[in-house]
């Protein structure tokens, strides 16, 4: 078995719309990117490079690839998991924590959790949230961020 853990933060950008967890939160406040800065999508990635040994995001699909400007949390997910199989892993279950002030994770726990779990090929993913009682960059209201762990089977 191998552990990878995985983190992201984005700040907000009112003229894009929110995608996290694989499902876009219409009349949200989005998260300025490369690509649709969908945190937890990229945090997962970090933890399945991470114990898979690959690296991270930045090193794999970094903002000098033009292909993936953009691109949805899937399209990383899905591209992370096909490096992770190359390298004769699997995905025991994958847990991600949203951390911010808004959106509410509980309302559209399970439409992530599924979203998410769909990009991965049917991989086991829980989703939690929490805030940080008003400190810090999430606290403040600032952006999003989010916090992956991965379990990998050989």
């Amino acid at each position: 078995m191998r552990v990878g853990l995985g983190t992201d933060v984005h700040a907000f950008d009112a003229s894009r719309p929110l995608w996290l967890g694989c499902i876009e939160w219409p009349g949200v406040v989005g998260l300025a990117g490369h690509s649709d800065a969908d945190v937890a999508a990229h945090a997962i990635c970090d933890a399945m490079l991470s114990a898979a040994g690959l690296g991270d995001l930045g090193s794999n699909f970094g903002v000098d690839r033009p292909e993936y400007a953009n691109a949805s949390g899937s399209v990383f997910l899905s591209a992370t998991h096909a490096l992770v199989r190359a390298a004769g892993l699997e995905i025991g279950n994958i847990s991600v924590q949203i951390i911010g002030n808004s959106p509410k994770v509980a309302q559209r726990r399970d439409e992530m959790q599924s979203a998410l779990s769909a990009a991965l090929d049917g991989a086991a993913v829980s989703v939690s949230g929490t805030t940080t009682d008003g400190l810090g960059l999430t606290g403040r209201g600032e952006g999003i961020a989010a916090i992956a762990v991965c379990l990998l089977t050989a």
